[in-house]
C-alpha cells in the first residue's frame, strides 16, 4: 500500500508572509516613484518580498530553468506536428543549444536541467546532463489505457518532489518550469477539462507547431475519448494523474507542490506547466500563490486553468513554442521587479521651513484667551 498521501500538502503549504506584503506595500508607498505609476511591477515586488519574507525584497540572482521530458504515445495518432517518439530530438537540441529556451538561458545566464521522466529511447542514447528519473518508456495511450501504473505515478511525484528538494536546497531562487514533450499538450487538455468541466472542443489548442485543421480535430476526439476516463477518477488526483497525465507532467505537478512547500517560487511557462498546476490547486489550494504565470501562449487550456486559478499572465507575445522560453522572456521583468522594489530611494522627510518654525514660535508666545483665562476674566469685569 502506498504511503504517498497527497491531502498532506494542504496542511503543509503555507501562504507567502501576509504581514511581510503589508510592510512591501507600506514601503512602496515611500518610494520616490508615485505609487502605481510601475503597473505590475509593483505587485511583482511585493509578491516576491512576501515570497521571500524580506524588506526590501533580495534580488533574483540564482534562477533556473528545469524541463521535464517524456514521449505519449497518444501522439501516434497524429494529434502533434511531432512524430510520435520524437521528444528526445527536443532534448538534445537544447543541451546542444539549438533551441529559442537555449538561446535565451545562455543570453541570460540561467542553467537549464533537463529531467527524462518518460523518453522513448534508449537511455545509453541520451546526451550528456540529463537527470535520469525515468519511470517508464513513452507514457500509456490515454484515450485507450492509462498513461502509467499507480506505481509508477507515485514514482514519478516521488521524483518531482525531489528534484524541488535538490532545488530549494541549491539555493535556487526561482524557477522557470516548462516540459520537453510529444504528446504533452494533448494529455494537459485532457486535465484541464476534466477539472474544469468542459468539452475537449473547449480546450483543444493547435499545439507548438500549429497543427491543420485535420490534426486538430484528431487531437480534438483523442481529448473526447481520454476525458471518458478521467471523469470518474476526478476526486483521486494522483489517480488522475496516472490515467490521463503521464510521467512528466505527474513529476511537474510533484515539483510545484513541493516548491510551494519549499516557499520557492516558480514560473509557469505553458499549457502543460499551467495544467499540472491547476492539478496542484486541487490538490492545495494555498499553493497558486507561490507561482507565476509566464505568458498567455494562445491555448485554450491555458487560459482556462489560468482563470481557474486566477492568475494574470506577465506576457502576451503570441509565442507558442512551450520549452520554457515564454518563462525566460518573463524573468527579466520579475527581475526587474525585484530591483526597483529593493533600489529605489524613498520619499526624503519634507524639512520644516523658517517661516512654520516662526509660526509655530508665535504660537507658543501668543497667550490663550479662552472662557477660563485672565483676559476673559477681565473683559467680562469691564461689561
Amino acid at each position: 500500500m502506498s504511503s504517498l498521501n497527497l491531502d498532506d500538502f494542504t496542511d503543509l503549504i503555507e501562504r507567502p508572509d501576509g504581514g511581510v506584503r503589508r510592510d512591501a506595500e507600506a514601503r512602496r508607498e515611500r518610494l520616490a516613484v508615485p505609487p502605481g505609476s510601475l503597473g505590475r511591477l509593483d505587485d511583482l515586488g511585493e509578491w516576491l518580498a512576501a515570497a521571500q519574507a524580506a524588506v526590501p525584497v533580495r534580488p533574483i540572482e540564482r534562477p533556473r530553468v528545469v524541463l521535464f521530458a517524456g514521449d505519449h504515445k497518444i501522439a501516434e495518432l497524429g494529434v502533434s506536428a511531432r512524430a510520435a517518439g520524437s521528444a528526445v530530438e527536443l532534448v538534445r537540441e537544447v543541451l546542444e543549444g539549438g533551441r529559442p529556451v537555449s538561446v535565451l538561458a545562455r543570453r541570460l545566464g540561467v542553467p537549464v536541467r533537463v529531467v527524462d521522466m518518460a523518453l522513448d529511447c534508449d537511455p545509453a542514447s541520451l546526451p550528456e546532463g540529463v537527470v535520469r528519473h525515468r519511470v517508464r518508456r513513452g507514457s500509456g495511450r490515454i484515450d485507450v489505457e492509462d498513461a502509467l501504473s499507480p506505481e509508477e505515478a507515485e514514482a514519478a511525484f516521488r521524483a518531482g518532489t525531489a528534484v524541488a528538494d535538490e532545488e530549494a536546497d541549491s539555493g535556487t531562487d526561482l524557477v522557470v518550469l516548462g516540459d520537453l514533450s510529444v504528446g504533452g499538450t494533448t494529455a494537459a487538455g485532457v486535465l484541464v477539462a476534466a477539472l474544469c468541466g468542459t468539452d475537449a472542443s473547449v480546450v483543444t489548442g493547435r499545439g507548438g507547431l500549429a497543427i491543420d485543421d485535420l490534426a486538430w480535430m484528431r487531437k480534438c476526439a483523442a481529448i473526447r475519448d481520454a476525458l471518458r476516463r478521467a471523469r470518474p477518477v476526478l476526486g483521486d488526483q494522483l489517480q488522475l494523474l496516472a490515467t490521463v497525465g503521464g510521467a512528466d507532467l505527474t513529476a511537474m505537478t510533484g515539483f510545484l507542490l513541493q516548491a510551494a512547500v519549499r516557499k520557492l517560487p516558480v514560473v509557469l511557462d505553458g499549457v502543460v506547466a499551467s495544467a499540472c498546476a491547476l492539478v496542484g490547486q486541487r490538490v492545495a489550494f494555498r499553493a497558486p500563490d507561490w507561482w507565476l504565470a509566464a505568458h498567455d501562449s494562445g491555448e485554450p487550456a491555458q487560459a482556462k486553468a489560468l482563470d481557474r486559478m486566477a492568475l494574470e499572465p506577465l506576457l502576451a507575445h503570441g509565442v507558442t513554442v512551450g520549452e520554457g522560453t515564454g518563462g525566460l522572456l518573463a524573468l527579466p521583468l520579475v527581475q526587474a521587479a525585484a530591483a526597483l522594489a529593493a533600489e529605489l530611494p524613498e520619499r526624503p522627510e519634507r524639512p520644516e521651513s523658517a517661516e512654520d518654525a516662526e509660526d509655530a514660535e508665535d504660537a507658543e508666545r501668543q497667550p490663550e484667551t479662552g472662557p477660563g483665562t485672565e483676559p476673559e476674566q477681565e473683559a467680562a469685569q469691564e461689561r
